[in-house]
């Protein structure tokens, strides 16, 4: 096989479906980036990493990290205009790979993220009575998630668990069945204007409580020793990089759908910044509320246990409802925006699989849908609709997304900068396209990126090899662990020999009016050329 790129085959236009205009593209993008993290993660993150000063190296990362790297997905997705795999074997017929290596991530962030959300629409039916009011973690980690042995696996199916996450993934297959845009364009059409209002009422009301403003102090005070740690930087650079969902193919492919005349960097910026804004919102009111416990509880901030992840959303939040006036609805506005932001973030890294393949064979959405739905639901239910899976999904976790998703990057870059050479077209189409041109600056953030990628990936993995993770058994580990990543390093590997539905491999992007000696048009934009 060589190496060297494919002749080009006549222009073909292959039908692909689009988002109806601008806004639902941005819409859907900022649907996928809000998520459970923004909530969860980003305020834990602050508060540990020097409160008020951690927006200084977060900042910092948006502009030199999140945004070029954003880009780079939008360009890759809308030159070569295929999912994953596809774009990435039209960038370079060796890099196919790197795009089912992200489709893989995909596959296994959508069996536990689909757990986390079955999570959260119980809650939502819990908080109408306050059913976990009088003992918040015995009632999530016993009688609700009923949890077994840590490092252990058990097929003990848990009734409460089942139900809702059953329905989600009836959900999910639904959206996705009814295609790009009756499904997924449609959800976050209605459901990201939602999202935003009923957080906004969320932190309105958190700002009134007792104990708000200490709440707030403590998340924005600043500690500005903190920024000599190149730690809090890591942290600032991955909190940019996991929330903006970028690397595991789900931009390059919502890219993928919009219309030849899109201009991308511009949409970037309000999603890059949509992004980031709703994270600080998040903060203010996750930490609204704990001041309002700490005052309850007569302690400082600093002393309340739970500040991060599902235990802030299902321990201390019901313990911070079970004590609030109107703590009912208050509650079933949390848990109902949770949902909300889970599912809209699911729906795209579902999609994202869906997508390749229909593109590798030819599948219609709605067999599509069923075909990746019901394959993910069972193993979702099999591995954490038991006793035990929440040790299964806080280890997949930490192996695909501290490794899976630094990895994809990687490759990424590698294979459509440095191997595939095609750094001044990439370039070349974001300004032809769009509103902000790009310069030689936005090729050296990227490359520079690179090298903190293969730096966090190293110490992570070193990590991961030498201490293992929370205690848990080797062995267990070994099996859950690093057979997730064996696991996405095999569908890189295989999934690139079996063969296309048909030779849309073969492929000429839009050339622009100059590769065509016109005269400059408006926008320099990519004009179609007739096959020969």
């Amino acid at each position: 096989m060589s190496d060297q790129p494919e002749a080009a085959a006549p222009h073909t236009h292959e039908k692909r479906e689009h988002w109806s205009g601008q806004t639902a593209f941005i819409l859907a993008a900022i649907g996928s980036a809000v998520g459970l993290g923004n909530i969860w993660r980003f305020p834990g993150e602050a508060y540990d990493n020097g409160g008020g000063a951690f927006m200084i190296p977060y900042v910092v990362a948006l502009l030199t990290a999140g945004i070029p790297i954003l880009f780079l997905e939008n360009a890759i997705g809308h030159r070569f205009r295929g999912s994953s795999p596809l774009a990435m074997r039209r960038v370079h017929r060796r890099a196919e790979g790197v795009g089912w290596f992200h489709v893989a991530i995909c596959f296994v962030i959508g069996l536990y993220y689909t757990a986390v959300i079955a999570w959260a629409l119980s809650y939502f039916f819990f908080s109408f009575t306050l059913a976990y009011k009088d003992d918040p973690a015995g009632f999530f980690t016993g009688e609700y998630l009923q949890l077994g042995e840590a490092g252990t696996v058990s097929l003990s199916f848990v009734p409460h668990v089942l139900i809702p996450l059953a329905a989600i993934w009836i959900i999910t297959i639904v959206v996705l069945a009814l295609g790009l845009h009756n499904g997924v364009e449609r959800l976050n059409v209605i459901g990201i204007p939602l999202l935003v209002v009923t957080f906004g009422i969320l932190v309105v009301r958190a700002l009134t409580l007792p104990g708000a403003a200490d709440g707030i102090d403590a998340l924005f005070t600043p500690d500005f020793s903190a920024l000599t740690d190149p730690n809090v930087w890591i942290a600032a650079y991955g909190q940019i990089f996991f929330s903006l969902s970028l690397a595991y193919g789900v931009m390059l492919t919502y890219a993928s759908y919009r219309r030849r005349r899109s201009n991308i960097t511009s949409p970037g910026l309000v999603i890059a910044f949509g992004n980031s804004s709703f994270e600080v919102l998040a903060g203010i009111g996750v930490f609204a509320t704990v001041g309002f416990l700490a005052h309850q509880q007569d302690v400082p901030v600093a002393e309340l246990d739970g500040l991060a992840g599902p235990i802030l959303s299902f321990v201390t939040f019901p313990a911070v409802i079970a004590q609030m006036p109107g703590g009912p609805l208050f509650g079933a506005l949390f848990f109902g925006s949770l949902v909300v932001a889970g599912l809209t973030s699911l729906i795209s890294v579902m999609q994202t699989i869906s997508a390749a393949l229909q593109d590798k064979f030819g599948l219609h959405p709605r067999g599509s849908a069923v075909a990746v739905g019901v394959v993910s639901a069972v193993l979702s239910v099999i591995g954490f609709g038991t006793t035990t899976g929440l040790y299964l999904l806080d280890v997949v976790d930490q192996w695909s997304n501290q490794l899976g998703i630094v990895a994809g990057a990687i490759a990424m870059i590698a294979a459509a900068l440095w191997f595939g050479g095609r750094s001044r077209e990439l370039q070349r189409h974001l300004s032809a396209v769009s509103t902000l041109k790009l310069g030689t600056w936005w090729l050296v953030l990227v490359n520079a990126v690179s090298v903190l990628l293969i730096y966090m990936f190293a110490t992570k993995a070193v990590s991961l090899a030498r201490d293992g993770y929370e205690g848990y058994p080797t062995s267990y580990l070994a099996i859950f662990g690093w057979g997730t990543a064996a696991f996405l390093l095999a569908a890189a590997l295989v999934m690139p020999w079996l063969r296309w539905r048909r030779d849309i491999v073969h492929f000429r992007p839009w050339p622009t009016r100059q590769q065509l000696g016109l005269p400059p048009g408006r926008d320099d934009a990519p004009v179609e050329r007739s096959t020969p």
